[in-house]
C-alpha cells in the first residue's frame, strides 16, 4: 500500500483520471458559470420570496459540492460522504419549495422540524413516482452515515496492510468505487441545482435573450 501524501495537488491527487471525477469537475464549472449569471441578475431585479430563498439555498449547495470535491482531492472520502447529506438536503429543499411555493413561509419562519416535510418527501419532487422507494433508501443510507450507527460505520472500512479490515481515521486513497459513488451522487445533485436556477429565475433567460 502506498503512503498518502500530506497534501495532494491537482496533478497528483489519488483519484485523478477517473471518469467520475472528471464529470464532477465539468458540472462544477457549469454550475459556477450559471450561478454567476444568477447572482448578477438578482442584484438588478426585485425578487420573490422563493427567489430570495433560492439565493441562500443554492449557493450553500454549491459551496458544499466544492468542499466535497476538495475532500476527494485530499483522499478524505468519508468526510466527503458525510457532507453529501447536507448537499442532498439543500437540493431537495429548493426543489420542494419550487413545487410548493406556499411552503416558503414555513422556510422563512425557520423551517422548524415540526413544520418542514421529511427529506424523503422533498426528494419526491425530484423523482418520478416509481423512484420513490429509491429516494427512501437513499435517505436511510445517508441517515446511517451521518448518525454514526454501526451500519454507517461500514462506509469507513478500509483494507489494512495485513489484509485485515480497519476503520480509517485519515485519507482513503485506494477505494475508487467509493470515490465514484460520491462523485456520481454529487454530480446528480449539482445538475438538479442548475435546473432549480433556471426554474426559480426564468427571467434570467429572457433578460439574456433581450440583450442578444
Amino acid at each position: 500500500m502506498s503512503m498518502p501524501e500530506p497534501v495532494y495537488l491537482p496533478h497528483n491527487e489519488p483519484y485523478l483520471g477517473r471518469a467520475s471525477v472528471y464529470n464532477f469537475d465539468q458540472v462544477i464549472m457549469s454550475c459556477l458559470e450559471h450561478n454567476a449569471e444568477v447572482a448578477a441578475y438578482t442584484h438588478r431585479t426585485q425578487l420573490s420570496d422563493l427567489q430570495k430563498a433560492a439565493c441562500q439555498i443554492i449557493p450553500q449547495g454549491i459551496n458544499l459540492a466544492l468542499t466535497i470535491r476538495e475532500l476527494i482531492r485530499q483522499g478524505y472520502l468519508f468526510g466527503a460522504l458525510v457532507l453529501m447529506r447536507p448537499l442532498i438536503e439543500r437540493t431537495a429543499t429548493i426543489s420542494y419549495l419550487h413545487f410548493y411555493p406556499d411552503e416558503v413561509e414555513a422556510w422563512k419562519a425557520g423551517w422548524e422540524y415540526r413544520d418542514r416535510p421529511s427529506l424523503a418527501k422533498m426528494l419526491e419532487t425530484m423523482s418520478d413516482k416509481h423512484d420513490i422507494p429509491e429516494c427512501q433508501q437513499l435517505c436511510e443510507i445517508f441517515n446511517h452515515i451521518v448518525h454514526g450507527d454501526p451500519i454507517g460505520a461500514n462506509w469507513n472500512l478500509v483494507h489494512l496492510s495485513d489484509n485485515s479490515l480497519g476503520y480509517s481515521v485519515s485519507k482513503i486513497i485506494n477505494d475508487p468505487e467509493l470515490c465514484d459513488f460520491i462523485c456520481f451522487q454529487s454530480y446528480c445533485y449539482m445538475i438538479v441545482l442548475m435546473g432549480m436556477m433556471a426554474a426559480c429565475f426564468p427571467g434570467l433567460h429572457d433578460a439574456g435573450s433581450s440583450r442578444g
